[in-house]
């Protein structure tokens, strides 16, 4: 398993574009991917659209993506890289 931490940083949010964008991204890994909130622990399966929405993910929000398989590496950092570029947002 690898994980990294970050912090969402869009003024936004993970609001419906966002999180189409991650699922995209995600989708494309054959790794179990689990992104979480630091703080709560509530976690949600990075491939599903309906759960990471819930998560309700807001600005200033610390999260952790992990993932468990043959490409979880690749998956992590570029999920992590995604977040960090704000969604091409601000």
């Amino acid at each position: 398993m690898y994980s990294k931490k970050t912090t969402i940083q869009n003024s936004a949010g993970l609001h419906a574009r966002p999180a189409s964008d991650f699922i995209g991204l995600a989708s494309k890994f054959k790794s179990k991917i689990v992104i979480r909130k630091v703080d709560d622990e509530e976690e949600a399966n990075a491939k599903s659209i309906v759960m990471l929405l819930a998560l309700g993910l807001a600005q200033g929000e610390e999260v952790e993506v992990y993932a468990k398989g043959e490409d979880e590496v690749e998956a992590v950092d570029a999920l992590v890289a995604l977040i960090d570029s704000k969604f091409g947002e601000d």
